[in-house]
């Protein structure tokens, strides 16, 4: 239930703002910084992280293992995608881990129930109403963390108890200086309101110049994430969506396209974040994976297993972590998906877990009410 006075100071914190669709940030009291980017629509992990040492690859995938002559290797039996060359240079600096072969307890293919259990880190779709990132605030030191969501609408993993204010980019003409000032004025006698239009114009003033074009490319969103988090006064926590990820048809120039951007975006993060990326992780994420044929019109359908991502200065990288299911056609998830071996909610909750240095059972309860008994998968950030 709102009131008046919420709702005028979340509107007037959201005329203040003109920054980018798809990212949202969270105000937390420590130096560690923490960023999910949600890949919507079913990321192909194969596409990205190809299991090129495996026998089965190349004739399964047929045309789509061409992509992978001049790929970037992650060791011995994993190539990766040459359209993600920064994240190739990452791997290198032992600053991403990719684990593979992993899903989420959901085991159909619909793309809202999906991304419902991702965000909500329950079992069932709509099960859980809020989501594991806002009760991830209530982990973290400083009890009055405050999101904020850069966005239209706060993304669901980011909803729930611990107020969340959304922001949307505005088409209007930019505000004058005089204009800002007097509504300014106009709010100083209201403590909620004055508070909220502060909190408006620091963020206007570290979204800065890039706040128009952040929407439009993956280096933009990238550099104004990095605005947001960064310094003494940045939020600590950051919520990336990207949607693009459903290639039923075309998919090789679609997903490179699609790989091309998060690289520049992941690229833009560590670069604009400088000093702040060593205590930095980034979590990439989809709602599940494709199948593991191509289909008849060049492209992949919903399938179950995909790839997860890990970067930043915190992260023990320079691996490959996979319990690898193999590409035969008997060991594939009913006959066409590659089959999980490792629950994403585990690996969620280890990751931050270790980050943060929470204790992982208690974490786990926390961000996944309903998790399985499972061990943590140790050693993902540096300690």
């Amino acid at each position: 239930m709102y009131d008046r006075r919420t709702f005028l100071a979340q509107s007037a914190a959201a005329a203040a703002l003109l920054v980018a669709p798809g990212v949202s940030v969270a105000q937390a009291a420590t130096d560690r910084r923490f960023v999910f980017i949600i890949q919507r629509g079913a990321a192909d992990g194969l596409g990205t992280l190809a299991p090129t040492g495996d026998p089965g690859f190349a004739p399964l995938r047929g045309a789509f293992a061409q992509d992978f002559a001049n790929g970037i290797r992650a060791g011995d039996f994993f190539t990766l995608h040459p359209n993600l060359a920064e994240a190739g240079r990452l791997f290198a600096a032992r600053e991403a881990l990719f684990v593979h072969a992993v899903a989420s307890p959901y085991r159909d293919r619909s793309h809202f129930d999906g991304q419902n259990i991702l965000e909500t880190g329950g079992r069932a779709a709509y099960a859980l109403r809020d989501g594991w990132m806002n009760r991830l605030l209530g982990l973290l030191p400083g009890g009055q963390s405050r999101a904020i969501a850069v966005s239209a609408t706060v993304p669901m993993v980011l909803r729930g108890a611990r107020e969340v204010g959304s922001y949307a980019p505005s088409a209007l003409p930019d505000a004058s200086d005089d204009l800002l000032a007097r509504v300014g004025n106009l709010y100083e006698s209201d403590p909620q309101l004055h508070a909220a239009w502060q909190q408006a114009m620091q963020t206007r003033s570290m979204a800065g110049d890039i706040a128009d074009a952040g929407g439009r490319n993956g280096a933009a969103t990238g550099q104004l994430a990095a605005r947001l988090l960064s310094g003494a006064g940045g939020a600590r926590v950051a919520v990336i969506e990207t949607g693009g990820w459903d290639t039923h048809a075309g998919q090789r120039a679609r997903l490179g396209q699609q790989l091309r951007g998060l690289d520049a975006m992941l690229g833009a993060l560590r670069t604009g974040l400088g000093a702040d990326w060593a205590n930095t992780l980034v979590v990439v994420a989809t709602e599940f994976g494709r199948t593991a044929a191509p289909n008849g019109t060049g492209g992949t359908d919903h399938g179950t297993a995909s790839l997860a991502m890990l970067f930043g200065g915190a992260v023990a990288g320079g691996r490959v972590i996979a319990d690898w299911p193999g590409l035969a056609q008997a060991s594939l998830h009913e006959g066409r998906d590659l089959r999980p071996t490792l629950d994403l909610d585990t690996l969620i909750a280890s990751a931050v877990a270790q980050h943060y240095r929470l204790d992982m059972a208690r974490a786990a309860r926390a961000l996944f009410p309903n998790i399985a008994a499972a061990r943590a998968v140790e050693g993902l950030v540096r300690t």
